[in-house]
């Protein structure tokens, strides 16, 4: 049984360490944070991320990356997705061709406009790279409370591999050959999810949270396929899947932020008490430059990117979305 190494010590990575290693894994974390591997080892709880939750023995954390990188064959991506260009050059020296990159991160790089799986590619085009997606909060996974995931890579076969690997009594991951909308499925998400905060926030009800996410769905699906995904594939886990669960749930980052902002406090604030990357502001500026370069209609994605970086009103916003051109659906 090959062991596996998770390279940043957030919640998520954490949670399926957990998990893997109620399987009989050798699980090694990676953190940059000497507190955050003293936890794991010695209190054995992620105290910061992922606090209440039993670590057990058979998950060792350590600060050496290229110990990290060296000691297994599944090396799994955990950090935002900001940085993972940064921890692609990082570890490039330490890797083997045979090792297996598997990325959990959700959104595409700002600057460059491309998916996390064309970045890794950039950086490390001699290994496999597989991406793991899907509605899942890192405390649910954590408590073994059912969850399904997707995987998906250009070469299926190692996404089978992965399958195979976190494959769980309470954890079940399908496979999906569509890796473009996979990886798009789960960037726009945070968008909406954001924006479902906000309407949140501003004391909105179920009506306009139903509609916030039908027509998000629409904006998913628009861009997506724009990009090359395929239709199926957002109405599954990695769209549909995840918007429901990213909309609805406390869990939810990038609701949680949405609330705040609603409420009247900058994102900046707002991001600083969640306490952890919110991914949708991020994905907000990125994917409205990109429609802006392909002429992709995203109203909801515009009316969030005005009230995040033009301070527009969010009432006004919602108002302008709702006297816009009548339609067909």
């Amino acid at each position: 049984m090959d062991g596996i190494t998770f390279l940043g010590g957030g919640s998520f990575g954490t949670a399926l360490s957990v998990m893997l290693s109620k399987k009989g894994y050798e699980v090694l974390i990676w953190d940059r944070k000497k507190e955050t591997a003293d936890d794991i080892n010695i209190k054995k709880e992620n105290i910061k991320y992922l606090p209440k939750i039993l670590i057990p023995c058979n998950v060792k954390a350590v600060n050496d990356i290229e110990y990290a990188v060296r000691k297994n064959k599944y090396i799994v991506l955990s950090v935002p997705s900001h940085v993972i260009r940064e921890m692609c050059r990082k570890i490039k020296p330490f890797l083997q061709n045979d090792q297996v990159i598997i990325n959990i991160a959700k959104g595409i790089e700002e600057e460059s406009k491309k998916r996390l799986s064309e970045v890794i590619r950039e950086e490390l085009p001699l290994n496999p790279i597989v991406v793991l997606s899907g509605p899942s909060h890192a405390e649910e996974v954590a408590l073994d409370i059912p969850t399904t995931l997707v995987v998906s890579s250009n070469e299926m076969k190692y996404a089978e591999e992965v399958q195979d690997i976190f494959m769980a009594s309470k954890l079940r991951v399908y496979t999906n050959n569509d890796i473009i909308g996979v990886e798009i499925g789960g960037a726009v998400k945070n968008i909406i999810a954001l924006a479902a905060g906000v309407c949140d926030g501003l004391k909105f009800g179920d009506n306009t949270k139903a509609a916030l996410m039908t027509r998000g769905m629409s904006e998913i699906v628009r861009v997506g396929i724009a990009l090359g995904g395929k239709l199926d594939t957002f109405y599954g886990l990695t769209g549909m899947g995840d918007l429901i669960v990213t909309c609805t749930s406390m869990h939810s980052r990038n609701r949680r932020a949405g609330i705040l902002i609603g409420e009247g406090i900058p994102k900046d604030e707002a991001c600083k008490e969640i306490g952890m990357v919110v991914e949708g502001i991020t994905a907000c500026e990125a994917f409205y430059e990109l429609k802006q370069e392909k002429g992709i209609s995203m109203p909801i994605t515009n009316a969030l990117y005005n009230v995040l970086f033009k301070n527009a009103d969010p009432v006004q916003e919602v108002s302008n979305l709702m006297k816009r051109e009548k339609k067909c659906e």
